[in-house]
């Protein structure tokens, strides 16, 4: 892999990019590379369009950039097509370590001359999680499901301080559950 600087006027966007980019992705993308510099290249086919880096050279353009890194790939076609949606697909697959984010984000936001929205987060994205720990549930939140049910048929789950007969909708205390099994519907 060799990585080179292109004029950025000599490299076109992919027009079928699958993957868009609105105005705050753009954003911060700009406030990252003004930060940081560019630290990987975009990835262009042998004539110049962009593969993998669409929002970086628009990013790069809007901050009056002449030149970009680049490394150039010989994929094409669907091969080109299917890493330039891998490249995408394959970063939304991982998924954050929220205590770990919080902390670092924490961290940052300390650290006195280091604007931690740089890390592409807003204010109130940042003070969500910081506040936010594993342990905390929000009330209406509804967890994942589970990859297996674990409910069977004839379960009985207790959601209250009673139970209720399935076919009667008659109410037992938690104290007379066993009762249930005797309920005079049934």
């Amino acid at each position: 892999m060799e990585i080179e600087k292109r004029g950025v006027a000599e490299l076109t966007q992919d027009p079928r990019n699958a993957r868009s980019h609105d105005a705050k992705n753009i954003e911060a993308i700009k406030r990252s590379l003004q930060e940081f510099g560019q630290q990987k290249p975009i990835v262009v086919n042998t004539g110049g369009k962009v593969v993998a880096g669409n929002g970086t050279l628009a990013a790069a353009v809007d901050l009056g950039w002449d030149k970009i890194a680049v490394v150039e790939t010989d994929l094409a076609g669907s091969s080109a097509a299917a890493y330039a949606i891998a490249d995408n697909r394959t970063a939304e697959l991982a998924a954050w370590d929220d205590d770990a984010l919080a902390e670092t984000l924490e961290a940052l936001r300390n650290d006195e001359g280091f604007d931690e929205l740089v890390a592409g987060f807003s204010e109130q994205e940042i003070d969500d999680m910081i506040g936010k720990t594993a342990d905390d549930i929000e009330e209406d939140e509804v967890p994942e499901l589970p990859e297996e049910a674990i409910t069977q048929v004839g379960d009985l789950w207790l959601l209250g301080a009673y139970y209720e007969c399935d076919d009667c909708g008659k109410r037992y205390d938690y104290d007379e559950g066993k009762k249930m099994k005797d309920c005079p519907c049934g």
